[in-house]
């Protein structure tokens, strides 16, 4: 189960499937060094994205 502290770069590793849904959620700095060691809830910050449906969108 992926978790707000789940980093971008452990996200891409476990499930590089996923990569798709932080696209479409404007995400497209996937391949940015720093983007990887972020948390997904510190990317949905800096997105304006909400977090929790994003992880919906992820772990369904």
């Amino acid at each position: 189960m992926i978790e707000k502290t789940t980093t971008i770069g452990e996200l891409l590793k476990i499930a590089p499937e996923k990569a798709d849904i932080l696209l479409e959620a404007g995400m497209h700095c996937l391949g940015c060094p720093a983007s990887q060691a972020e948390t997904i809830e510190e990317a949905c910050e800096v997105h304006g994205i909400d977090v929790n449906e994003l992880l919906e969108k992820i772990n369904s």
